[in-house]
């Protein structure tokens, strides 16, 4: 069985550098992918995933989605985490990348998930306190919705004003260096 996976890699391999088939499109960014989340969310599922990328190859590879789902005790067959990995492998690698693990929870809110274990994972790893998958009406989360556009620029800004901060109170340090510095000379 594993010579068929590994002739069947190098296989689609061949094929992508012959032209007669083309790689899996990825976008750039997976914040302007998964517009349902917020950028703060996506930060808290990366810190997720890099909990679980234990060779920080940032992929999560069959052994460590076996690792994670038995730490989230919900320990899987290696059928059903080849599976797993099978419903999100966009690019067909055999393991998953960061934007594949955000498609989890993408499908998971859309409630498109097939594979039992990829659903435990999107319900035990909800980052998820506020939006559409915790709205508790259909109202509210019409309004989070329409909000979401603005709730985007909102954290830019926020991210924006945080490292302005950050860069003045830097250079504040660095002339009181400075200072302390020409004391001595």
């Amino acid at each position: 069985m594993a010579d068929s996976e590994l002739s069947a890699k190098l296989n689609r391999r061949t094929d992508i550098n012959e032209g007669s088939a083309s790689p899996a499109k990825v976008s750039r960014s997976v914040y302007a992918e998964f517009k349902e989340f917020s950028i703060q969310e996506i930060k808290e599922y990366r810190k997720v995933f890099q909990k679980y990328d234990v060779d920080r190859s940032n992929f999560i590879d069959f052994m460590e989605l076996k690792l994670m789902m038995e730490k989230l005790g919900e320990p899987q067959t290696h059928l059903q985490l080849k599976s797993m990995i099978k419903e999100v492998d966009e690019d067909n690698d055999g393991q998953i990348s960061f934007r594949e693990f955000m498609l989890i929870f993408q499908k998971a809110m859309k409630g498109e998930l097939e594979c039992e274990g990829l659903a435990k994972i999107a319900n035990v790893c909800d980052v998820t306190a506020e939006g559409v998958k915790g709205a508790k009406s259909f109202f509210e989360a019409k309004v989070a919705e329409q909000s979401k556009g603005a709730k985007f620029e909102q954290e830019i800004k926020a991210e924006q004003e945080k490292k302005q901060k950050e860069a003045e109170e830097q250079k504040a340090r660095r002339a009181a260096f400075k200072e302390k510095a020409s004391l001595f000379h």
